[in-house]
């Protein structure tokens, strides 16, 4: 079953998460987000590729040629079903800045997300995604914009494919980013 709710994300990072070269997020919520900020009120969503407020700055190199002009403007191209495998409020900052192996993010990113509204804190996300057969294209309504994290849709139908990292590599990854955040030497 297709969720009726998307996260809006940058497109290179939707990217990246889309082709399993990336598993973790590093949210913090976006402009128009509550007081409380950015919190994960969805176990299950569609990725929301934005284009808004990306910077070339913020990517690490290996993910800058992911950076692109929006191919659609006016319409959003859902890729992916995403689902959250584990996630954590990390409110030390030198747990967040070790996570940086694990996500398109630069340290120095991180670092101002972190601190961002001068709440000292990042959601770590661990996420299983499955790309759709075919994206899912809708016009964007103007409910759709505004810097916000949770986007809902009108009723949708989609089909996923098999997650892109096997189950296995997700336990891994699971393990690792645990050790990381709890400050143990990871698992391999």
């Amino acid at each position: 079953m297709i969720p009726s709710t998307a996260l809006k994300e940058w497109d290179a990072q939707c990217q990246t998460l889309t082709s399993g070269q990336t598993a973790l997020l590093i949210r913090k919520g976006g402009i128009m987000e509550t007081h409380a900020g950015f919190e994960v009120e969805h176990r299950s969503f569609l990725l929301y590729p934005t284009f808004l407020h990306q910077n070339p700055a913020e990517l690490k190199p290996e993910f800058a040629g992911l950076l692109r002009d929006d191919p659609q403007p006016g319409r959003i191209v859902l890729p992916a079903l995403a689902e959250v495998v584990a996630v954590h409020k990390v409110e030390s900052l030198e747990q967040a800045l070790a996570l940086e192996p694990y996500q398109a993010l630069t340290v120095g990113a991180i670092e101002r997300r972190f601190h961002y509204r001068g709440r000292p804190w990042v959601h770590a996300l661990l996420l299983r995604v499955r790309p759709l057969r075919e994206p899912l294209v809708l016009e964007e309504t103007p409910e759709m914009l505004g810097c916000v994290s949770w986007v809902p849709l009108p009723d949708v139908s989609a089909e996923a494919r098999p997650p892109v990292l096997e189950e296995g590599e997700l336990e891994r990854l699971w393990g690792e980013v645990e050790g990381v955040i709890s400050g143990q030497v990871p698992r391999s």
